[in-house]
């Protein structure tokens, strides 16, 4: 297994020739991922990291329970115009590729909201990485005129309503469904 060091080093010429805007972060841990917006040349990366995704983690994103995204999700997902739909996708350098390991998103549903969502593959949680792609989203919402952002979650799924707890969401149960929460931050 590689070193923190080992890792960084290997990947920051691949980051360097990222053109666009970007970001390089470090988690937790120190390793170092790469944050961008979803493009349309990722839609082979996004359909690899649902792929990837444990049953529960794919369960909890989508609210139910799907074995393989088929080509309405994936074009839904990559539908991205960075004013209504915004995407961010953390990327990390894995044998020489960028490999994508989460992604944020907002999509409008009234002038001055939207609702997010955020994922982080398995072996990549509880090191910050969705804090950081929420952050870039709640940034960019704020910057586009969103007041308010929602994000409709299942009840038993603590790591996000720590997640949103740290980032200064409220959280309420969602009157229409006793399993779900709806959290709701004001920007």
């Amino acid at each position: 297994m590689l070193t923190v060091k080992d890792h960084n080093e290997r990947a920051a010429a691949l980051y360097a020739s990222i053109s666009g805007k970007h970001w390089i972060q470090a988690l937790k841990d120190g390793r170092h991922v790469l944050i961008r917006p979803l493009r349309e040349q990722d839609r082979q990366r996004e359909y690899d990291f649902i792929m990837r995704l444990s049953p529960e983690s794919r369960h909890m994103r989508f609210l139910a329970q799907i074995n393989e995204p088929g080509a309405a999700l994936l074009d839904n997902l990559m539908d991205v115009d960075c004013k209504t739909r915004m995407a961010y996708i953390a990327l990390v350098h894995d044998n020489g590729e960028l490999i994508e390991i989460g992604v944020s998103r907002y999509c409008a549903t009234q002038e001055h909201e939207c609702e997010c969502a955020v994922t982080v593959a398995d072996p990549w949680q509880h090191l910050g990485l969705g804090t950081l792609l929420m952050e870039h989203l709640i940034d960019t919402a704020r910057k586009n005129g969103y007041r308010q952002m929602y994000s409709v979650d299942a009840a038993s799924n603590a790591p996000m309503r720590d997640l949103a707890h740290s980032l200064g969401f409220e959280t309420h149960s969602d009157p229409d469904d006793t399993r779900q929460v709806i959290h709701r931050l004001y920007i």
